[in-house]
């Protein structure tokens, strides 16, 4: 029986032969260059006997360096998603419960912005799940500064601080005050 030779482990940089060299010299002068400067043509030393022959392959001793393990990232802050057709269907015609509601009616905004950060607290703590929040329509038409609110609140719910509390928000049904009050569903308490 005779015993195959052990294959080599390591890839071995071989050299160009004399016919491979001036084709890639042909291909690398027909190349046009990304850059305006010319590329230097290298004289490549003729192939000694040595270079024909294959070498054996050489072991290189690297250094190892430790893989650190990244950090565990923050769990992300959740998106805000719309409550489904069939969910708001069922808040608009009375087949699903409003378990709380909120009037910030006649409040300023940090009170309103207060009441609403302590109220959405309460209702997650309580495990409700949807809430009615009253922002009234303010006058419409009239003063551009009239209805804060209503412009407010909507933005308020999309921080951060307020989504770890919600799974998200739509304008509520015209029976439940339409454009002045917002159906918000609150997200389950993380146990």
């Amino acid at each position: 029986m005779s015993e195959d030779p052990e294959p080599p482990r390591g890839r071995r940089k071989r050299g160009l032969s004399e016919d491979e060299r001036a084709l890639w010299e042909t291909v690398a002068r027909q190349v046009k260059p990304l850059r305006k400067k010319p590329r230097p043509v290298r004289p490549h030393p003729p192939m000694t006997t040595s270079e024909a022959q294959p070498d054996k392959p050489t072991m290189t001793h690297r250094q190892v360096v430790p893989v650190v393990a990244p950090k565990p990232a923050k769990p992300a802050i959740p998106p805000l998603v719309s409550l489904g057709r069939k969910e708001r269907s069922k808040l608009s015609r009375g087949r699903s419960e409003i378990d709380a509601r909120l009037d910030l009616h006649g409040m300023t905004q940090s009170r309103a912005h207060q009441a609403l950060h302590h109220f959405l607290h309460r209702a997650q703590h309580d495990g409700l799940t949807f809430v009615l929040v009253i922002t009234g329509k303010g006058t419409i038409g009239a003063d551009p500064e009239r209805g804060v609110l209503r412009r407010q609140v909507p933005h308020w719910l999309s921080l951060p601080e307020f989504r770890s509390l919600i799974v998200g928000f739509e304008e509520a049904h015209a029976g439940h005050g339409g454009v002045g009050a917002l159906y918000v569903r609150i997200r389950r308490p993380r146990g």
